[in-house]
């Protein structure tokens, strides 16, 4: 048991490395190849921050564990809105504008509800995810061309602000290189992290569900979910300590839309299977019903006030200590 941890505490330790050199070598490479700060935002970095996530379920899904490739889909979007936009709150009461809400916070809504119908209609297929896939590329395309023709920070969309999020924390994202050499090892040196820490943490996560006795999906809405979405707990909570609260309301947003239709496609693109059963009803709809209650608070009272973050939090406690002890 002890060396199942370890190994699950080194993958998880390295793809959230790998990922932060990744998306370090291919901004630099991208910032010298003359390719515009707005394409390095909503694409680079939309794409760079979600590879943690990415690499876990597609390396689980191949390896013939598509509950933990699943369970890290919804698990993470859960965390995201409860634990993260809690946190993010409760530190800073959050400022939302409705049109905001509407545009970004009605995607991720919609994207929720698909992936309730993939679940509870066992639809499946490469083309299915290869749909999803598209899809994302319609809204990263949408957010583009919003972005050129009203640049505003106040209208800023949740792709963007999730490139403004990773800058707020990390200040050698764009530190100048003298040449191409550091750029392409960091590159090459993320991946090659993402590529055999996710094969740990895979295997960590098999060996840890069947010694503890617990279910794959289990592992992945826990284990695997909050351990691959600390990029987005750390940098919504810096934007929120440093006063871009709304920030960090756009970082989760645009996390949950790349999640379910980029992480989600891909892994259903290249493993056509159905959803876990098990993850139906209680945790597929609760990525659903936080999607909508988010949503209708911005909407209606245009914040989301230190108690609704603290409300948040406590709602992923209880949710945690029913999921490892009730259910």
């Amino acid at each position: 048991m002890l060396m199942t941890l370890i190994l699950l505490a080194i993958g998880l330790a390295g793809l959230l490395v790998g990922g932060e050199l990744l998306v370090r070598g291919a901004v630099r490479i991208a910032e010298r190849a003359g390719v515009t700060p707005l394409v390095i935002g909503l694409v680079i970095v939309g794409f760079g921050t979600s590879m943690p996530e990415l690499v876990a379920s597609v390396q689980a899904a191949l390896a013939g564990s598509p509950a933990i490739a699943w369970g890290n889909v919804a698990g993470s979007n859960i965390a995201n809105t409860l634990l993260i936009l809690g946190a993010a709150a409760l530190i800073a009461p959050i400022a939302v504008r409705p049109s905001v809400a509407r545009r970004d916070g009605g995607v991720a809504l919609a994207a929720s509800l698909w992936l309730v119908v993939l679940a509870a209609t066992g639809l499946a297929g490469w083309w299915v995810g290869i749909a999803m896939v598209a899809a994302l590329a319609a809204y990263i395309a949408y957010c583009y061309r919003e972005e050129r023709s009203d640049p505003s920070a106040a209208l800023h969309n949740a792709p963007q602000d999730r490139a403004d999020a990773l800058e707020l924390s990390d200040t050698a994202l764009h530190a100048p290189s003298a040449g191409w050499g550091k750029p392409v090892l960091l590159t090459l040196g993320g991946l090659v992290l993402l590529v055999v820490c996710g094969r740990l943490l895979v295997n960590g996560a098999v060996d840890l569900a069947r010694l503890a006795g617990m279910t794959e999906t289990v592992i992945g809405l826990t284990i695997v979910a909050i351990g691959t979405s600390m990029p987005e707990l750390v940098t919504s909570v810096v934007a929120a300590r440093k006063g871009e609260a709304e920030i960090a309301y756009g970082n989760v947003i645009g996390s949950n839309i790349y999640n379910i239709l980029g992480i989600g496609g891909v892994t259903m693109a290249v493993s056509p299977l159905r959803l876990p059963t098990d993850l139906m009803p209680w945790d597929i709809g609760l990525v659903a019903a936080s999607a909508a209650a988010v949503l209708a608070v911005s909407i209606l009272w245009q914040r989301i006030g230190r108690a609704l973050g603290g409300a948040l939090l406590a709602a992923y406690v209880i949710y945690l200590a029913w999921l490892l002890f009730g259910a």
